[in-house]
């Protein structure tokens, strides 16, 4: 039986840019980083959530056929008011996929952007009961 959400991977190109990004831009950690012969990898988590965690790979040695834009749909955050997510994110660079949120099926509003991979990012304000 599923207990919980483990992680979300996604293959970067540059390590190290992409730690910085998800550092800097969010507020991750570094809990683990190793190599192999073969591949680099790290593991990112948010100090109010350690359960969850981004893990990053960087193939070193090919030892497969990645798709690109096919190995994580997307990576969603979830924030308490996404107007003053979108602004503070753009006051740091970031350029949104949309001029504004879209409503979510459950009534909420999410937003879309790419980050230093061309991973597709999202931030998601839930609707407030």
């Amino acid at each position: 039986m599923i207990k919980k959400m483990e992680h979300t991977a996604i293959i970067v190109g540059d390590m190290d840019e992409t730690i910085h990004y998800y550092s800097d831009m969010f507020g991750f950690k570094v809990r683990l980083k190793g190599s192999t012969e073969k591949r680099e990898m790290a593991f990112l988590y948010l100090e109010e959530q350690p359960g969850i965690e981004i893990e990053l790979i960087r193939d070193i040695d090919p030892i497969g056929k990645y798709n690109k834009s096919g190995i994580v749909n997307h990576l969603a955050f979830t924030v308490e008011d996404i107007n003053k997510a979108i602004q503070h994110y753009k006051s740091k660079g970031i350029e949104f996929l949309s001029s504004e949120p879209q409503p979510t099926l459950e009534g909420g509003r999410m937003i879309l952007f790419h980050g230093p991979n061309d991973e597709l990012l999202q931030l998601v304000e839930r609707v407030k009961l």
